[in-house]
């Protein structure tokens, strides 16, 4: 009997799980620990999402067995989702697909579109999902960059070139977690026209489409014409909407990948549960208020966070989107590395950030704020990190420069 597992044998300890294991023994000694380390929202749905939940679970009829591939309501929903945000036109029945969270049905696809000797093109740093998803998969990564620069490009002309075999799926993550870069239209353009030349398929993650700041909506890949064709999407409602725990997400896009990932999926699951579904529609199709809130509390955050920080004598730069800071350590303390950094904030400061090294080699020297706590928490935080700092040796840095403009 092997002892060794071969997906595991892939899967090497969750570097993140490290640092959350030392803030919760921390917080089971009572000691107030700032958590800035998991994106996990901390404001609730809109009530009346909560109120269609509890109207749809009080029928009898409604515990059953659900549809794999999401309730038509919400399918129909995400697509006039689409049709209203970016402009894009999607058939519900052969295009939309319902996933329990992104995370969820990223795996799944990848299980479906891949296996042993494939080789994906995926960014690093990024979030696991994007490149573990293939490797229990079975497939090989070959990482590029997350900056959409030149060398972005001239990465994945040499991919191409160099690899054997060929690459066949290029992940892209924009607005970016954990690095919070984002793209424009023109972008995905170039890249579209990049996929179709190299027979790639194109898997864009737009978990953070409505956390974009200073009045610079993110674009969609689908909005490019003919992206159909090489292209599917990844969206969820975890942010957009606060319901994180309520695993909603889809993907939309290309007819021979969703099919791909709807037949997958009707062997893994039954769906999420129809009244968690129900909601979600109410969520989609109802009063967006809660969009514009969330979008501006975030901001507001992320302005409180690059001031007070800045204060303490850690300069950050200001996210343009997501609900993350990217932030380069404090170039006195580089030498000792992304994960011993967070591990002695959460030591002396009482703080928790999550090391750059858990997403990627290229990762490291930086670490990824949460904007998850209110502004009083996160001034909190700043002057517990500024005495580390002090005590480091760091001092503190003058005020930083407005950052409204995010530049």
């Amino acid at each position: 009997m092997s002892e060794e597992f071969y997906r595991i044998k892939r899967l090497p300890p969750y570097v993140i799980a490290e640092v959350n294991a030392m803030r919760a023994a921390a917080r089971a000694r009572g000691e107030d620990i700032i958590d800035l380390g998991m994106g996990n929202p901390d404001l609730p749905p809109p009530p009346h999402v909560i109120e269609k939940l509890c109207e749809v679970a009080r029928n009898p009829n409604a515990h059953g067995y659900s549809q794999s591939k999401g309730i038509p309501g919400l399918r129909k929903a995400q697509a006039g989702y689409y049709a209203r945000r970016f402009g894009v036109d999607l058939d519900p029945e052969s295009e939309v697909v319902v996933t329990m969270g992104s995370k969820e049905g990223l795996s799944s696809l990848a299980t479906a579109i891949t296996g042993p000797g494939d080789v994906i093109l995926a960014p690093n740093p990024s979030y696991p999902i994007h490149t573990f998803g293939f490797i229990i998969a079975g497939a090989t990564i070959r990482a590029v960059p997350t900056t959409p620069d030149e060398n972005y490009w001239a990465s994945l002309d040499r991919a191409m070139a160099f690899t054997v075999p060929r690459p066949s799926v290029l992940i892209v993550n924009y607005p970016s977690n954990p690095t919070a870069e984002v793209v424009d239209l023109a972008f995905y353009e170039r890249l579209v026209a990049w996929a179709k030349e190299n027979k790639v398929w194109v898997i864009s993650d737009l978990a953070y489409s409505e956390l974009y700041y200073d009045g610079n909506p993110t674009p969609s890949i689908l909005q490019v014409k003919g992206a159909k064709d090489v292209a599917v999407e990844f969206t969820s409602m975890s942010k957009t909407y606060s319901m994180a725990g309520w695993r909603m997400g889809f993907a939309v896009g290309n007819k021979q990948l969703i099919a791909a990932l709807t037949r997958v999926k009707s062997y893994l699951d039954y769906g999420a549960f129809t009244p968690v579904q129900a909601a979600a529609v109410a969520a989609i199709n109802g009063p967006q208020d809660i969009v514009e809130a969330n979008r501006n509390l975030y901001q507001k955050r992320r302005d409180v966070l690059v001031e007070s920080f800045g204060r303490a004598g850690w300069d950050i730069p200001p996210s343009k989107a997501s609900m993350f800071c990217w932030a380069p350590l404090p170039p006195a303390l580089k030498h000792m590395g992304s994960l011993e950094f967070s591990k002695q904030l959460i030591q002396h400061a009482g703080v928790a950030v999550a090391a750059g090294v858990g997403y990627g080699e290229e990762g490291e020297g930086f670490v990824r704020i949460a904007m998850v706590e209110n502004e009083q928490r996160i001034r909190q935080a700043a002057r517990n990190v500024k005495r580390y700092l002090q005590s480091m040796g760091v001092n503190s840095a003058a005020v930083p420069a407005a950052v409204g403009d995010g530049k």
